[in-house]
């Protein structure tokens, strides 16, 4: 065992009580004991216990009432039972109301061994699939999913731009999550309180943009019935997302520049200049610096809008957190959907893990979003993805099965212990480093998955 369990014997006889420390301690269980049912009871509200042997006949309190109380209590702890060979319909009885399992007395041990185990690892993996869920929760509040270098690298970033005033400049293809990182910095912001504008500078002609931008007056052009605020106003006390700003045509570009420097802005028509008060972030996935040199994007704005810059990386580059995207999204689009979560198989991973992903996580989406609608079994398998996915997934070879109840996570982690141990021979000291993790973690999770090395 990697982590000690703890057992607790609930039992009158000291006999007994001796066995089962001997035969559990020479196992590495740590075992408590009680002598009557409200010694054991207090034992079990005043420390962390994994498994409870629970004798059925003891003066005072007799086992189902020890029972019957840990339901009320609301202590979960699984617990076996312990009757003589004549009272196994007793027994029996006290698994209808939450017992987990009961042995006869006088105990064989290594029947005792073995259900103690058993029990020990059902609250070791309903431990780790509640901290799994606790991951995920917590990476679904920050919503940048991964767990990757690259994408750890940005979550730090945004935690230290994000309270600042300066301008932030974001980098990334298509489909990275650009706006989801200007959201992130917005809500971390001191301005979170305020208003987070977007505009996506592609998006609208040239005419209409400045207008939106900049607000105009009554009487400005044909149409202009009344006074409209522009998104720079709009986002007064908050943050003012331009996103697309490679985008630009250079008239416009001019006059953001002013109102990055100058902190005013002059709506169309007319001759009062508005101050404005937001913070800029911008975001691209245009090579800025080769439009300088081209003569279309002007350098001074660059290095104005360009103060803090994060980067975002392709999916191919973090290919790592496609598991736990998988998780993510297809939670999401189950809900939208009004479709059960469904599991994955290997194949249907290695495929997704396989994969260019030109349109990054969009594109990830939009194919598990068209697997879920389709797939009409339990399990998402590789005839739910597209045509030009499989081109370059090879038939289906011998593989470890996914585990009933396995997570998209954990099949991955599997996968990926596999991988490196055969790329670095079995060496464990090699494959911990390569992981990133420490060797002791390497062995827990080697034994998790039922792997061997040399």
């Amino acid at each position: 065992m990697t982590q000690q369990s703890t057992v607790l014997v609930i039992d009158d006889e000291p006999a007994h009580r001796l066995m089962v420390r001997v035969v559990l301690g020479d196992a590495g269980f740590k075992v408590l004991e009680a002598d009557n049912g409200s010694s054991g009871l207090a034992t079990l509200r005043a420390k962390p216990v994994d498994v409870v042997l629970l004798d059925m006949r003891m003066p005072g309190m007799s086992g189902l009432d020890v029972l019957q109380k840990m339901h009320e209590e609301g202590i979960a702890t699984p617990v076996i039972m312990l009757t003589a060979f004549g009272n196994v319909s007793s027994a029996v009885e006290s698994m209808k109301i939450g017992a987990w399992d009961y042995l006869t007395k006088p105990t064989d041990n290594d029947e005792l061994l073995a259900v103690v185990k058993k029990a020990a690892e059902h609250v070791r993996l309903t431990r780790e699939n509640r901290d799994l869920k606790k991951q995920i929760n917590q990476l679904r509040e920050t919503r940048i999913i991964g767990n990757s270098p690259e994408i750890r690298k940005v979550v730090e970033l945004i935690e230290q731009v994000g309270p600042s005033e300066a301008n932030v400049l974001i980098l990334g293809e298509s489909g990275t999550g650009k706006e989801l990182v200007a959201q992130q910095l917005h809500e971390q912001s001191t301005r979170c309180k305020g208003p987070l504008v977007k505009v996506n500078c592609a998006a609208l002609p040239e005419n209409l943009l400045e207008s939106e931008l900049f607000g105009y007056v009554r009487g400005a052009f044909t149409g202009a019935a009344q006074d409209k605020p522009g998104r720079f106003q709009l986002a007064g006390g908050g943050t003012l997302f331009l996103d697309e700003i490679g985008e630009l045509p250079l008239t416009l570009q001019a006059k953001i520049l002013r109102a990055l420097q100058e902190r005013i802005v002059e709506p169309l028509g007319g001759v009062t200049p508005v101050s404005i008060d937001v913070r800029f972030i911008a975001a691209t996935n245009r090579d800025l610096p080769a439009m300088i040199a081209a003569g279309q994007f002007r350098e001074d704005l660059y290095y104005r809008l360009n103060v803090l810059e994060i980067h975002i990386p392709p999916l191919r580059e973090r290919s790592e957190d496609i598991p736990l995207l998988v998780d993510y999204l297809l939670d999401k689009l189950g809900r939208k959907n009004n479709r059960p979560i469904r599991t994955v198989s290997r194949e249907f991973l290695d495929a997704l893990g396989r994969h260019e992903w030109r349109g990054n996580v969009r594109e990830l989406e939009n194919v598990l979003e068209r697997a879920l609608i389709l797939c009409r079994a339990d399990t998402l398998d590789l005839r739910d993805l597209p045509d030009h996915l499989l081109a370059s997934a090879p038939a289906s070879r011998p593989a470890h099965q996914a585990q009933p109840g396995e997570s998209p996570l954990e099949a991955a982690e599997r996968q990926a212990l596999e991988e490196t141990l055969r790329k670095y021979a079995g060496h464990r000291e090699r494959t911990a480093q390569a992981l990133g993790i420490s060797r002791r973690t390497l062995q827990y999770r080697l034994k998790k998955y039922g792997l061997t090395t040399r």
